[in-house]
């Protein structure tokens, strides 16, 4: 498993509307913070359907969602795509780095954080 800190700008189109529509679906104001596995992805022609492994953070809720991108003449059509298991792989911890930028925008206004992993969930 494979968590790319920055959008290859092939997909920053649909990574970026993928993220509006998550955000109107669950009332939240996600920022992606990874993706997650876009080899699949990075490999499709523009006009294919993708799946998108997004990892959202809002604060301090982070999730990640697996999002259906399908390429319409008006634009996209998305859906949250069946996952077996919605557990978080434990690979998926945060590797070095990844969360840099959200943990330097907590830091500002806090005095400390604490950071909690546990199987693979953070």
């Amino acid at each position: 498993m494979e968590v790319l800190e920055e959008i290859p700008s092939r997909l920053a189109s649909r990574v970026a509307a993928a993220l509006a529509w998550v955000n109107k679906e669950r009332g939240h104001q996600f920022e992606v913070t990874g993706l997650v596995d876009a080899e699949d992805a990075l490999s499709r022609n523009d006009d294919e359907r993708i799946q998108l492994g997004l990892v959202l953070c809002d604060g301090e809720i982070c999730t990640r969602e697996q999002i259906q991108v399908e390429p319409r003449t008006d634009g996209f059509h998305f859906s949250f795509a069946e996952v077996a298991a919605r557990e978080i792989p434990p690979l998926l911890d945060p590797p070095v780095g990844i969360r840099a930028a959200w943990l330097d925008s907590v830091l500002h206004k806090h005095e400390f954080v604490l950071l909690l992993f546990y199987r693979g969930l953070w």
